[in-house]
């Protein structure tokens, strides 16, 4: 009897096993590539964005990351422990993207060692090398993108203060190694923009830095707004500067570019200083009176947005330095310099840039009844205004506008991104194709201020050697650059919104060691206070005394003062003991911590594990 139990419980075991090696072989089957993401902000699972991108992929890319994994190890250089830390970020993304790719997207890691093969190759590919000790090494963590047609693309180093916008790099590298050919870009704009003859001077005239720039990056197409009727179709981005008066047509082709899901960028000003359309050598004041706003009604009006074409910004906080009517320098309250706060450091236009200059620029802000959602990426002050278009034109002495200046006390936006499903601005038009509402939910990039494409207000350009030598001085042109290749991805990159870091800073600690520092400085001001008080005190002593014992201490004096001095310990005593209880506070929640990690967890799952034992011997008593 006891055998053939025996038996049984060998048979038993034995038909286990089976099913346990069988569970496991169809679960690696049927959950194979299946990833779970526990982490807060997700910051493992690719956005849809990324996903399309991936999915879409017709001819293998391959990706290839430099790091100097041995090198950021054996380093003492502060950088080298940053890239060290966020390598395992950049690969696991890479990694997560190609298992995402379908056997599209190849990625591999490359250690450049030291004096190797694989570390001049990784120079000559452009990648961005940190030193990393005195013997003349170099530090990598880089990715090269290539594609079957021999094109490259380069993240020359992957920068851990840019890891919000990782995902977005990356699939913006993917999705250029896709494409076959540059992003087309149509340029509809009332300024003379591009080379060509000057009345004025009757030389040739240089075309503008940001012209150029736009040039060397897209295949731009000058479109001429008196005959414009219909933007093509494989045209990705479409660039308005200064639509003024614009033709019902070209609005309307405007319109359906957009409800189409055309990605469009608009510049219009109240008062466009470059805006020599009416300019006249011969008659200078027919010049000043000509009207140089520009604005798109209908259009604006059918998204929802509200812009006035008579109104100027103006923000003392932000007013550059100019020359007055006597040379002297003064502010200009219309002409503004933007600095890294007033960008949106959320957006992939504007995060990474630092000032930004504008001159007599508009507003704008979202109508009554909008439907559609607008995100400032340039804003003013809270103390900012406007005034009239007019004032502004015919001042002669810009100190004037601060004359009874009257800040309006919240920002204003002079340049946002607008999102929304958008509807036509032309429902009367009954042409063939004719689209009354956007499909899906589009994206418009919004500027209101022309002025900030002029070169004066960010790049000085020299002729060397028969070259034009640029030289920035600020991020105007980044900020456009920037816009036109975001809106020149497809839908799906532009989808992609900067991600949370990886970093989890110890929040409890941090808030307080901020309440330990504000009681730490409130003991020192007192301290502060009271030393203050004393020397008061003991100066109104002084001054009672006479000539000769002016450099004898009297009885009232020594007693401030040693009154001062048991004051002085008795703080100083207060301000070791905040230090003293911040640094006990702290251990007692490393120890709650270490208590819990090390100590709880393995108690409890031990105490379950004996617990199921108990129950399931109490199950075989019974039975």
């Amino acid at each position: 009897m006891k055998s053939n139990k025996k038996l049984l419980s060998f048979g038993a075991l034995a038909v286990l096993a089976v099913l346990f090696v069988a569970m496991i072989l169809v679960s690696n089957t049927l959950f194979r590539g299946a990833r779970l993401d526990l982490t807060q902000n997700h910051l493992y699972t690719l956005s849809q964005g990324s996903k399309n991108i991936l999915s879409s992929i017709e001819e293998p890319v391959n990706l290839t990351l430099y790091f100097s994994d041995k090198a950021a190890a054996d380093s003492a250089n502060p950088d080298a422990a940053a890239l060290r830390n966020y390598a395992p970020r950049v690969r696991e993304l890479l990694a997560e993207m190609a298992a995402r790719a379908g056997g599209k997207l190849r990625v591999q890691t490359i250690d450049p060692l030291p004096f190797s093969e694989d570390e001049d190759r990784a120079t000559t590919l452009g990648l961005q090398a940190l030193p990393w000790g005195q013997g003349g090494g170099n530090l990598f963590l880089g990715i090269v993108g290539t594609n079957s047609t021999n094109g490259k693309s380069v993240m020359p180093i992957a920068d851990p203060r840019k890891e919000t916008f990782l995902e977005y790099d990356v699939a913006k590298m993917v999705h250029e190694l896709s494409m076959t050919k540059k992003p087309a870009v149509g340029l509809i704009s009332g300024l003379a923009m591009g080379a060509g003859f000057d009345a004025q001077t009757r030389q040739m005239r240089q075309p503008w830095a940001i012209q150029s720039q736009l040039e060397q990056m897209f295949e731009v197409r000058t479109l001429t707004p008196a005959s414009v009727k219909a933007i093509d179709k494989d045209i990705n981005v479409l660039v308005v500067v200064q639509p003024k008066n614009l033709p019902d047509d070209a609005q309307y082709a405007i319109d359906q570019f957009v409800l189409r899901g055309g990605h469009l960028l608009v510049f219009v000003d109240p008062l466009a200083e470059s805006d020599d359309s009416g300019a006249d050598p011969n008659n200078p004041q027919a010049a000043m009176m000509a009207d140089r706003s520009s604005d798109l009604p209908k259009l604006f009006k059918a998204w929802g947005v509200d812009y006035s074409p008579s109104k100027i910004v103006l923000d003392r906080e932000h007013a550059l330095q100019v020359s007055s009517p006597q040379g002297q320098p003064i502010r200009h309250a219309a002409i503004l310099g933007f600095n890294q706060r007033d960008l949106n450091p959320t957006d992939i236009v504007t995060a990474q840039l630092q000032s930004i200059n504008v001159s007599t620029a508009g507003y704008f802000q979202l109508a009554v009844d909008s439907k559609n959602k607008l995100t400032p990426l340039i804003q003013t002050s809270a103390d900012a205004t406007t005034v009239s278009a007019d004032r502004v034109k015919f001042l002669p002495d810009p100190s004037q506008l601060l004359v009874d200046y009257k800040p309006g006390g919240q920002p204003l936006v002079v340049a946002a991104r607008l999102e929304g499903k958008f509807v036509t601005a032309f429902p009367e038009r009954k042409e063939e194709g004719h689209l009354a509402e956007a499909k899906d939910a589009g994206e418009i990039i919004l500027v209101a201020d022309t002025d900030i494409l002029s070169n004066r207000l960010w790049v000085q350009v020299q002729a060397f050697f028969g070259q034009q030598v640029m030289n920035a001085f600020a991020n105007n042109g980044d900020f456009i650059v920037n816009a036109v290749d975001n809106l020149g991805g497809s839908s799906d990159l532009i989808s992609i919104r900067g991600r949370a870091t990886s970093q989890r800073p110890f929040t409890t600690v941090d808030n307080m060691r901020r309440a330990a520092e504000e009681s730490f400085r409130g003991k020192e001001r007192e301290l502060q206070q009271r030393l203050s008080d004393t020397e008061r005190k003991l100066t109104e002593l002084q001054s009672g005394k006479s000539r000769e014992n002016e450099m004898i201490l009297s009885p009232e004096q020594k007693a401030e003062l040693t009154r001062f001095q048991d004051q002085k310990v008795a703080i100083r005593k207060e301000l070791r003991a905040v230090r003293r209880s911040l640094d006990d506070r702290i251990e007692a929640l490393g120890t709650r911590l270490k208590l819990v990690n090390i100590g709880l967890m393995p108690l409890l799952i031990t105490l379950f594990a004996l617990g199921f034992a108990l129950f399931k011997r109490q199950r075989r008593k019974t039975a």
